[in-house]
């Protein structure tokens, strides 16, 4: 069901996830509609923003959302919003739609379930993976509660307190990129790939999806 697509490092899985949001947004299938983003924390999808900023085009149709966010200030140098504003991508853009993380998990969550239900599905999901198995905010071990976009407590990463989309409102999305990158990586994509039972495995679980990894984690280590 998911696609797989190795690439030889993270400079080639930012280029291929920006030629393919690229991609995806020239072809979505209503062009007088925004194209809606959504955008993941990391190392490998901030090189893509920057990709996407680099040539300084301004993109009005389109709007930013998010993943997950981090219970932190809005200038907080660890929120995701703040992250990709740092790559400039914000600025040519007509719509960015952080998470209100600020307010608390469980308002945070009620009100972004307001601004994203006009958007769904969303055109194009990016995603990363932690070295545990968690992607967006969802972790392992961990019972989710319902709700398009749900609070997240005591995270086994700091900070302790998030708001993440829920995994069905993560499928809701004509296109999934999921970038895996960094030795780190390597055990969980390789549980991933025997059929373990991962956050990211159940959000990937889609026919829509596609993995963007580096060629050397999908090889059993030497």
């Amino acid at each position: 069901m998911t696609e797989w697509v190795a690439l030889p490092d993270a400079d080639a899985i930012a280029r291929e996830a920006c030629s393919r949001i690229l991609h995806a947004s020239a072809e979505r299938p209503d062009p007088h509609r925004p194209f809606s983003l959504v955008l993941a924390g990391g190392t490998t999808p901030l090189a893509t923003y920057r990709l996407l900023a680099r040539d300084g085009d301004e993109r009005p149709d389109w709007h930013l959302y998010y993943g997950d966010e981090r219970c932190l200030p809005p200038e907080h140098p660890e929120r995701n919003s703040r992250m990709v504003e740092q790559t400039g991508l914000t600025r040519l853009v007509g719509g960015h739609l952080p998470i209100p993380a600020e307010l608390g998990p469980e308002t945070a969550a009620l009100r972004y379930t307001g601004l994203i239900m006009p958007a769904l599905p969303f055109d194009l999901v990016l995603l990363g993976m932690g070295e545990d198995g968690h992607t967006a905010s969802l972790f392992p071990g961990r019972q989710w509660p319902a709700g398009p976009v749900i609070p997240v407590h005591d995270a086994p990463k700091p900070p302790p307190e998030r708001v993440s989309l829920s995994p069905t409102t993560l499928q809701a999305c004509r296109h999934m990129l999921i970038l895996v990158s960094g030795e780190s990586k390597r055990e969980a994509l390789q549980a991933w790939r025997r059929g373990a039972d991962l956050p990211v495995a159940r959000v990937a679980a889609c026919p829509q999806a596609t993995v963007l990894a580096e060629t050397a984690l999908l090889e059993p280590a030497p």
